[in-house]
């Protein structure tokens, strides 16, 4: 085990899972696991920009909680346990009209029945577009 995981899964393995999600249909792309974090990107592109062309909230929220979910997930006995999320909250600090945008999530929390991860969203000019917060449960798996 390296770092908070109980699951070694290298960003090539989760991105395979991700045909046909929402992850999938933002372009969402994970990049990174460290030791106490995993790294993803999105374009800011018509598929995830509002009517204003500005990088929609929603988007960054579907980025922040992909990212903090499959966290929790690998911090749990997958072959037990689940998570399924609780609480998700995000403050948009800057306008992000192209590129990419790339997301951090590093455990505040890792408990037994609940996890609390911290997602913080930068443009390509590592400036801080959003800050998140995603609260999981950890379940039996069939619950």
């Amino acid at each position: 085990m390296i770092g908070i995981w109980t699951q070694q899964v290298t960003p090539e393995q989760l991105n395979l899972g991700r045909t046909g999600t929402l992850v999938d249909a933002l372009g969402i792309v994970f990049t990174e696991v460290g030791e106490d974090f995993i790294r993803g990107t999105m374009p800011v592109d018509a598929r995830t920009k509002q009517p204003a062309g500005l990088l929609h909230g929603g988007a960054s929220v579907a980025l922040a909680e992909s990212l903090g979910s499959v966290a929790a997930w690998m911090c749990v006995d997958a072959e037990r346990q689940t998570i399924v999320g609780l609480e998700v909250n995000a403050n948009h600090v800057r306008a992000v009209r192209e590129g990419i945008v790339i997301g951090t999530a590093r455990p505040a929390h890792v408990g037994r029945t609940t996890h609390v991860w911290m997602i913080d969203i930068h443009d390509e000019k590592q400036r801080l577009v959003a800050t998140s917060r995603l609260t999981v449960a950890v379940l039996p798996k069939n619950w």
